[in-house]
């Protein structure tokens, strides 16, 4: 099963490259049409990309904030904490091993 939360991510990078590329092909048409000059249209592109990065890194923080909320209603480890702790089993694991290996050599 892929990760909802990938999914929802491609789905805004998506809707970010759609909207961009509907922006141009429209400024490109009212250029044509002399509706607008040439400066003015990548003044009003600069504008707008702007205004959505702004916008991306409130996105970004909003969605970072709902993650760990969801992640510690539900009880989600991090991945450090998971990664910190397959550590540690391993070299338990190993130092139970070496004791094991001690008691059986003494024993003999």
């Amino acid at each position: 099963m892929e990760n909802p939360l990938k999914k929802f991510l491609y789905a805004g990078i998506g809707l970010a490259s759609l909207t961009s590329e509907k922006v141009k092909n429209t400024l490109d048409e009212l250029i044509e049409k002399g509706k607008i000059s040439d400066s003015d249209a990548k003044k009003i592109v600069e504008d707008v990309f702007s205004n959505l990065n702004g916008k991306a890194e409130d996105f970004e923080d909003k969605l970072g904030s709902v993650i760990k909320k969801v992640a510690e209603k539900f009880n989600y480890v991090k991945k450090e904490d998971y990664e910190n702790l397959l550590k540690r089993v391993k070299g338990l694991e190993s130092e139970l091993a070496k004791s094991k290996t001690a008691k059986t050599a003494s024993a003999k």
